[in-house]
C-alpha cells in the first residue's frame, strides 16, 4: 500500500513521542512491504511561533492531502495567557473542524503489567475493556463565547449547542462499535439540567430504537457515570458521549490504565468511498512541558495511535495487530517509562521504549 502521513509533532514532549509513532510506522512499512510517505507541519505553540497563527493554511492544506494524520500534543507555559487572542488549543479544534472529524474513539484496556500503576484496587480493573466516543465539533468548545460588562464587574458567556444531526451522526458511529462489541452502549449526558442534553437523550432514544434495536441503550447522567467509572469499570463497553463531557471523562479512564501515557485515541469523519478514511491520531496526554526534552516521556499511546491510524484510517487490520502485540509484548517483558514502571520492571528511556516495541513488530 502506498499512503500519505502528515505529522504534527507540535509543543512539548509532543515531538519526541511522535518520532517514536514514526519510528513505528517505518517498521510497518519495512515488515509488510508498504510505501509511507511521511510529511511533518506546524501546529499550535510551535506554529504561533513560526506564522503568527496555530493554525496555518499550509498545515491544513498538507493535512488535506494526506491520508491520515499523526499529532503530538499542543501548549505549553509559553503561550499559556487566557487573555492571548491566539492560543496552541485553537490550532488543535481547527484542524479537527477542517477535516471533518466529529467522532473521537478513546479505547481503554487494561494490560495485566499495569495493573500497579492504577491507583484503584486491582480486583476492580479485572475485565476492564471500553471505548469512550466523544462527539468533537460541537457544544460548548465551539459555542458562542463573549464577555460584556455587568454591574458586578464582568460577564462571561459560554454557549453550548448541538443540533439533532450532530447528535444523530455521533449515536450512529458509537453504536455500530457497540453492535461490533457486547451490544451495550452507555449514552451520558445532564438532561436533568441541560436542554442540549435532554435533545441528546431524545434524539439518542430515538436512533437507537429505530436502527440499532439490537444494542441495549442505557442512559446516564455525566456525575454518575464519573462515579461509576470509578467503582464498577468493568461493567462498561462503549460509552458516547458530548464533547466537553467526553473530555473530563476520559481523562479520568486513563487512570484505570495507570497513566494518560497510555491511552490512545482516533479522531474520525465520515468513512468515504475510497481505500482509506481520513482521521487524526493523538495520544490523549497533553505536552507535559514539565518533562519535555528530560527523554522520559511515554511513547507507548502514540505508537497505540499509529495502530488505530492502521486499522481505521488504512484498513490495515494485521499490522495494527502487529503493532499493539509489540507494544504488549514490551510491557511483559517489564521495559516501560517510569510512568508506568512497576516494582521489578526496567525504567527506560523514550527512546529506549520506543526501540523496543519496534523491534517487536513483526508478521505474525
Amino acid at each position: 500500500m502506498n499512503a500519505t502521513i502528515t505529522t504534527l509533532p507540535g509543543d512539548g514532549i509532543g515531538p519526541e513521542v511522535v518520532a517514536q509513532g514514526v519510528a513505528a510506522l517505518n517498521q510497518v512499512a519495512a515488515v509488510f512491504g508498504h510505501t509511507f510517505t511521511l510529511k511533518t507541519a506546524l501546529l499550535g505553540g510551535c506554529a504561533i511561533d513560526e506564522t503568527g497563527t496555530a493554525l496555518p493554511q499550509v498545515t491544513i492544506d498538507a493535512c488535506t492531502a494526506s491520508d491520515a494524520v499523526l499529532l503530538g500534543a499542543v501548549g505549553g507555559p509559553k503561550w499559556d495567557n487566557p487573555a492571548a487572542k491566539v492560543r496552541p488549543e485553537q490550532g488543535l479544534l481547527g484542524i479537527r473542524k477542517a477535516l471533518g472529524l466529529y467522532a473521537n474513539l478513546r479505547p481503554v484496556t487494561i494490560h495485566e503489567q499495569l495493573i500497579p500503576a492504577s491507583p484503584l484496587r486491582p480486583d476492580l480493573l479485572v475485565g476492564v475493556d471500553m471505548v469512550v466516543v466523544r462527539e468533537l465539533t460541537g457544544g460548548i468548545y465551539f459555542g458562542e463565547k463573549r464577555r460584556e460588562a455587568h454591574a458586578s464587574g464582568e460577564l462571561a458567556i459560554d454557549t453550548c449547542v448541538y443540533t439533532t444531526g450532530e447528535i444523530e451522526r455521533i449515536i450512529r458511529a458509537a453504536a455500530v462499535i457497540a453492535r461490533g462489541r457486547k451490544k451495550k452502549l452507555v449514552s451520558v449526558d445532564k438532561a436533568n439540567v441541560l436542554e442540549t442534553s435532554r435533545l441528546w437523550r431524545s434524539v439518542t432514544t430515538r436512533v437507537m430504537k429505530d436502527e440499532f434495536p439490537d444494542v441495549t441503550l442505557e442512559h446516564m447522567l455525566v456525575d454518575s457515570c464519573a462515579m461509576h467509572l470509578i467503582r464498577r469499570p468493568a461493567d462498561f463497553d462503549v460509552i458516547v458521549t458530548e464533547n466537553m463531557f467526553g473530555d473530563i471523562l476520559t481523562d479520568e479512564a486513563s487512570q484505570l490504565a495507570g497513566s494518560m501515557g497510555m491511552l490512545p485515541s482516533a479522531s474520525l469523519g465520515a468513512d468515504g468511498t475510497g481505500p482509506t478514511r481520513m482521521g487524526l491520531y493523538e495520544p490523549i496526554h497533553g505536552s507535559a512541558p514539565d518533562i519535555a526534552g528530560k527523554g522520559i516521556a511515554n511513547p507507548m499511546a502514540t505508537i497505540l495511535s499509529v495502530a488505530l491510524l492502521l486499522r481505521h484510517s488504512l484498513h490495515l487490520e494485521s499490522e495494527a495487530q502487529a503493532v499493539e502485540r509489540a507494544v504488549y509484548a514490551t510491557l511483559e517483558a517489564g521495559i516501560a517509562t517510569g510512568d508506568v514502571a512497576a516494582k521489578g520492571m526496567t525504567r527506560s528511556t523514550t527512546s529506549q521504549v520506543g526501540a523496543a516495541i519496534v523491534a517487536r513488530i513483526a508478521r505474525t
